[in-house]
């Protein structure tokens, strides 16, 4: 007798010959690192495909896979200090950081809620230690829960004439927390 299912093998040779159900490996872990000018197609398409499914008050895309390529090879990577998220050969999203802005944090959209976008503003966060702004639309309200959550704080509000979408919008910083000084003297 079968004592799994309660059936007795005797009566079903095929149940001793069936192999085990095949345990799916881990998959890799997620790493941070700096971009190439390789992953400018993977950048693009991340950024794409995350503005159409968390801004879905933006109008229609108008520019092409291939011009949204070109414009991170040719602006974003020269111009900005970025960072990608991988798990093995896929990127997952990317952060670029110009100056003290975090300018651009875009996660595909199947890998929101798994901490990914932490990662990534944990190495912006290292490259900028002295603190970051960036500008968010104020019906982002998923970004805007997101950068409260890491101590970023409103300073600004605009009603979007500065941004190319014409979308009111916030300006947020993040500022360490100094770390209290231990007397003169004493370790």
């Amino acid at each position: 007798m079968n004592t799994d299912t309660g059936r007795d093998t005797a009566d079903d040779p095929g149940a001793r010959e069936r192999p085990a159900p095949a345990e799916t490996p881990p998959a890799p872990p997620v790493t941070v690192r700096l971009a190439l000018p390789t992953d400018a197609p993977a950048i693009a398409a991340v950024h794409q495909a995350s503005r159409q499914a968390t801004m879905p008050y933006l109008p229609p895309q108008r520019r092409t896979h291939d011009e949204v390529t070109r414009w991170v090879r040719e602006i974003v990577l020269p111009q900005c200090h970025t960072f990608v998220a991988t798990r093995g050969p896929e990127l997952l999203g990317y952060a670029a950081v110009q100056g003290d802005l975090l300018d651009q944090l875009y996660l595909r959209p199947d890998v929101r809620r798994r901490g990914i976008g932490t990662l990534l503003l944990a190495a912006a966060r290292r490259h900028r230690p002295e603190g970051l702004y960036l500008h968010v639309f104020q019906l982002n309200t998923g970004a805007r829960a997101f950068y409260a959550h890491h101590g970023f704080r409103v300073v600004a509000v605009d009603d979007g004439s500065s941004n190319m979408e014409n979308l009111p919008d916030l300006t947020l910083r993040w500022t360490p927390v100094p770390r209290p000084r231990s007397p003169r003297g004493n370790p």
